[in-house]
């Protein structure tokens, strides 16, 4: 059996090795890394919470994990809410769209209200 040479368009897309690295590029829409809705990586890299956790931009939506790089477990202490871009109105959903948290004007007001929606244990501010 051969093996098959993959397009650029085929091969896996690298992931970040940390979460300070996913931000930056994210921030900087590094080539050849994932990308996001610019307006809503944005807002949500302003709030304190959030730059504790792995932005992971995936279909439309913006997704945050407690651990990086991957493989993550699965365990549902890891599922958080998530933002779908591209509004408005920007919607925020429970972990594979369960539930809908409510609906933003604005990537702000979206990032504040999944930072509502986050468990206390999650981010710098749980600590203080």
């Amino acid at each position: 059996m051969s093996a098959v040479a993959l397009s650029v368009e085929d091969q896996p897309m690298p992931e970040a090795p940390d979460i300070e690295t996913a931000w930056r590029q994210l921030l900087e829409g590094t080539p050849g890394t994932r990308q996001g809705d610019p307006l809503v990586v944005e807002a949500a890299y302003a709030q304190s919470r959030l730059r504790d956790l792995f932005p992971f931009p995936t279909h439309g939506t913006l997704h945050f994990l407690r651990a990086a790089p991957p493989p993550w477990p699965e365990s549902d202490r890891d599922r958080l809410p998530f933002i779908v871009c591209g509004g408005p109105p920007y919607k925020i959903y429970t972990t594979g769209y369960g539930d809908v948290l409510g609906e933003a004007a604005t990537p702000e007001e979206a990032a504040e209200l999944l930072v509502a929606h986050l468990p206390d244990a999650v981010g710098d501010d749980a600590d203080e």
